[in-house]
């Protein structure tokens, strides 16, 4: 009985220690990011400013490395390949100068190189037809900011773990167009939760909304040629960005992709230009 006891006993610390380490499975000594803020013309979000502080603590409290650059001149393909992942917080419009600069960041993609994109994310290069599929869409209307339901649908994934299932906050509940497959919902926005006393709302939301009934998705994560990316369309408010659940949000996205990246190898890499047709 005795043996018995101790057999089981040996199981779980196993099956407690695979599980710790498939969940934190980063050596963020390792780990550098990049955090760029550059905004094209158009509507700029006061909370990016938070956004950025809040990416430097994480990493000064997890040991991995956090550059900041507002300036295109960072996209090239000899200074991004130091970055396990690139960090675009709620960029707008066309946040490249030169179509050179969208094709290094294009090649950084297809060589395995990671990307997390957060809140108004997809209103960035809004006629890049690449980059738009790789979000999985486009911008298309938001709700105004309001207090609102979100809920988690794949609770196993590594990135969902330790949130609420039901999440109720104040934010901008955002729907895209141009939609393509690929992408896996992880978060969904409940639109039934929206304010619809405010016919014109009303009628917007179920116009954006499109074929999906209650639930939209609110972060995903998406395989894209040969490439990791994760986004989430939560975090208008600067205050989210001391909000300890939005921020573990965050940090646990970041630690996904990194988790995924393992090399950047340009050998990979085989577009010619912006537009090269994307090899599925």
């Amino acid at each position: 009985m005795r043996l018995f006891h101790n057999i089981v006993l040996l199981c779980l610390l196993i099956s407690t220690s695979v599980s710790a380490t498939a969940q934190d499975n980063v050596n963020w000594k390792k780990v550098r990011v990049l955090v760029y803020t550059k905004n094209g013309k158009g509507y700029i979000h006061d909370n990016i400013p938070s956004a950025v502080m809040s990416i430097q603590k994480l990493g000064q409290e997890n040991g991995f490395k956090v550059d900041t650059s507002s300036s295109a001149s960072v996209m090239t393909e000899g200074n991004l390949k130091q970055y396990r992942l690139v960090i675009f917080p709620s960029t707008n419009n066309d946040v490249f100068d030169t179509d050179i600069q969208r094709l290094a960041f294009r090649r950084y993609i297809e060589a395995g190189g990671g990307f997390v994109g957060i809140h108004s994310v997809t209103g960035t290069e809004r006629n890049w037809k690449w980059f738009k599929m790789m979000l999985g869409g486009t911008f298309s209307w938001h709700a105004t900011f309001q207090k609102f339901t979100v809920k988690v649908i794949n609770s196993k994934h590594p990135s969902m773990q330790g949130l609420p299932e039901v999440w109720e906050k104040q934010d901008e509940c955002y729907f895209a167009k141009e939609l393509y497959p690929g992408p896996k919902a992880l978060l969904a926005h409940d639109i039934t939760s929206l304010n619809t006393t405010d016919t014109t709302q009303q009628k917007l939301i179920k116009q954006n909304a499109g074929g999906y009934a209650e639930l939209y998705p609110a972060a995903w994560e998406y395989n894209y040629d040969g490439g990791y990316t994760w986004c989430t369309a939560l975090g208008h408010d600067k205050k989210d960005y001391a909000d300890p659940v939005y921020v573990k949000h965050i940090l646990q996205g970041i630690r996904f992709v990194a988790s995924q990246v393992k090399t950047i190898d340009f050998n990979k890499a085989y577009a010619t230009s912006r537009d090269t047709p994307v090899r599925f």
